[in-house]
This record gives structure tokens, sequence and C-alpha cells, in this order.
């Protein structure tokens, strides 16, 4: 392909049914960093010697952005809904290459460098995700997100998702266009970005990184520093259902029960034994825990089946635990503490209705009866959260 004719082909993306590269780009009032972002992508597109579109996903923009785009060789694609997210799903809808490389219009980010992506990808990769963090240009990140919000995001996503990546909230990355009908993405807002590297590591992707330059912005920033990084946190737990939810839950549940077992037995801890306030204490904690962990296995179920979450806890029980079981164990709970109930009845009645001689076996007989009742219903809702899935 000679000079011009690819210089043809990236003017016009349908002079040719084989773009190899699309750089898609945001846009939102950007009228001073556009044009360069859109230069540099092309030069690097010559330099490469492959056929690529620079596609800006324009956000309703009042400064003439998207005139300025296209009078650099851009095509341009209006997205009424607001929202990051909802900017980058219309670009990516309108992306025809092979590879896609995002990044913001503002000349944070080297659009000269995409080649680094292109080439992991070539070679395996399926996203490819650059890391700013040794490379931090004076001026360009503030120190509260250099030093703590970012490294905190980051920590809380390699925890929760097991992603293994050093600057999770890069907003330049590169992904073969054939994986986001596996993602599902599905977020409007700038927790995109989290969303985009959780499912890739949902979804197994084979991620890597590359290490780039990060500069001082063009323009004014929309990034509000709290409440964006508070809907970065918040996506991050509500996608983690483990950690938000089971953790947590059996954590309190296993607590409560053994708080109760000590004074049912009477043992002492900590140098004294304890009395039918702990027994109290330790029956909300089980009743507590337990709910907890029945709305964590409920969002588990909606995740999967309502979200295409791939999860590996229900995959591995899905079809081997059914409605029945729940039920079942639900029932043999409930029997247990209506017996041990009865027990504490027969002897209130034996000691002529007089003080009730073994109020913590009442305590710890009615915990179990609230259990078997929470574990009946739990199995209920789950089966009805699962019903589209199995009619389909």
């Amino acid at each position: 392909m000679t000079a011009d004719s690819l210089s043809s082909a990236i003017e016009d993306p349908q002079a040719t049914g084989e773009i190899e590269v699309s750089v898609v780009i945001p846009c939102l009032n950007e009228a001073e960093g556009i044009a360069t972002c859109i230069q540099k992508a092309r030069r690097a597109f010559d330099r490469m010697g492959v056929a690529g579109e620079v596609v800006v996903a324009d956000n309703g923009s009042t400064d003439g952005s998207p005139d300025i785009a296209e009078a650099a060789g851009a095509r341009v694609v209006h997205e009424p809904r607001p929202g990051y997210g909802s900017a980058y799903q219309a670009g990516f809808a309108a992306a025809r290459g092979k590879y896609i490389v995002m990044g913001d219009g503002d000349d944070t980010y080297d659009f000269d460098t995409i080649d680094m992506f292109v080439e992991k990808l070539e070679n395996g990769a399926e996203m490819v995700i650059g890391n700013r963090m040794e490379n931090i240009q004076p001026g360009a990140m503030p120190w509260l997100h250099q030093h703590i919000g970012n490294p905190i995001l980051t920590g809380v996503l390699n925890v929760f998702f097991r992603t293994g990546v050093r600057d999770a909230h890069c907003g330049m990355r590169g992904f073969r266009s054939d994986v986001l009908e596996r993602l599902n993405l599905r977020t409007t807002g700038m927790e995109f970005a989290s969303e985009l590297v959780i499912r890739s590591a949902k979804a197994g992707l084979k991620v890597e990184e590359v290490p780039i330059d990060y500069h001082p912005r063009i323009g004014e920033s929309k990034l509000n520093t709290f409440s964006d990084g508070w809907r970065h946190l918040r996506f991050l737990l509500i996608h983690s259902p483990t950690h938000l939810f089971l953790a947590p839950g059996i954590a309190m549940f296993a607590l409560g029960m053994i708080a109760m077992a000590v004074v049912l037995t009477g043992a002492d801890i900590f140098g004294r034994s304890w009395d039918l306030h702990a027994m109290i204490a330790g029956a909300m904690l089980s009743i507590a825990g337990s709910q907890v962990i029945s709305l964590g296995l409920s969002a588990k179920a909606y995740g999967v089946y309502h979200l295409g979450e791939v999860d590996k806890l229900h995959d591995r029980f899905d079809g081997r635990i059914r409605l029945e079981h729940g039920l079942i164990a639900g029932v043999l709970v409930m029997l247990v503490g209506a017996i041990l109930a009865a027990v504490v009845v027969v002897d209130w009645i034996g000691s002529d209705f007089g003080g009730l001689a073994q109020q913590k076996l009442a305590v710890f007989s009615l915990t179990l009866v609230v259990l078997g009742l929470q574990t009946m219903f739990t199995s209920f809702f789950m089966s009805i959260v699962g019903l589209h899935s199995r009619y389909e």
C-alpha cells in the first residue's frame, strides 16, 4: 500500500474493509487537545504501516470539538447519553478495527505509542493496559491520586479479582475487538474503567501491561476525586459478593455460633464465664451473619443469571444443590430447634410455670428455628432468581 492510498484509507475508513487498528477517544469539550491526539495516532499508523482509523465519540461537546476532530481526520460518532462509559461504548460499537486502542482526548496519553499495545495483542494478549506509575510527568497527576487513590483502588481490585495489574485505572488500553461480546460492558460513568478490568479478569482474558508516560492534561479535568473514587470503590464492592457479603457474613455467623457454644458449655474465656447476655449477642450475630450470607448467595445467582457474570463458586454447585436441598436443610435445622424448644417448655411446665430455668437453651433453640426459616426462604428466592435460565 502506497503512502497516498494509506492516507486515503485512514481518512475514509469505508475505503477498505480491513481496518487493522481503531483508536477510540471519548470527547467532552476537548477542543484544546483532541487534534493533537488524533495527529499522534495517525502518525503512529503511518510508522506502523497499517490501515487505521480514529473514532471520536462525542458526548455533547459545546466547544466545537467534533468539528475540530473531523478536520483532523477522525470519524466522529455522537452519543447523547451522558457519561464516560456511554461515550466509550458508542465508540467501540462504531470501531471497525481488529484491535482497539482507547485513550483520553486531553493528550495525557501518548498515542504515538499505540504500536506497543498492538504488538502485545499480535503476540497473544487479549487485553493490554498501560502502566503510568513509573513515568508520571511533573504536574500530570495530583499527589492524592498518585499515592493514595490509585494505589488503594488498584490494590482492592487485585485482592477481589486477582488481576495482577499495577495501574488498574490507566485510561490507555488496547484489546482485541472480538472480546467485546464476552465482556458485556454495561456501566455509563467513570467506573467503566474498573468494569473493563473486572470483566476481563472474570472472563479469563490474557491481560498484559506496557509502561507508558503520563503527561499533564490539556484543558480542564472532568474527574471528581471523591465522587468518582467512591463510584469506583462501590463498583468493586457490588461486583464482588464474596467480599461484600459472604466473607463478613461467614465471620459474623461463625463468631455468633462460637459465642453461643461457649455460653452453653460454660467454658471460661478470658478468665471468666459468659452468661445470658453473651448468648443473646451470639444469637444476633448468627442470625445477622446468616442473612448476609443469603444476600451474598442471592447476589451471585443474580449476577450469573441476569448480568452475565462468571462465578466459579456458583458454577461449581449449580445443578448439584437444588431448591429441595435447601428446603430439607432448613427443615432439619428448624426441627432440631423445635426439639430443644420442647425440652425447655417441658422443663418449664415441670416447674409449675415458674421462672424459665433454661434461658440459654431457649435462646439457642429459637435461633436455630430462625436460621432454618432463613435457609428455606433463601432457597426459594434463589430458585426464583434462576427461573429464566431454566425455561429459556
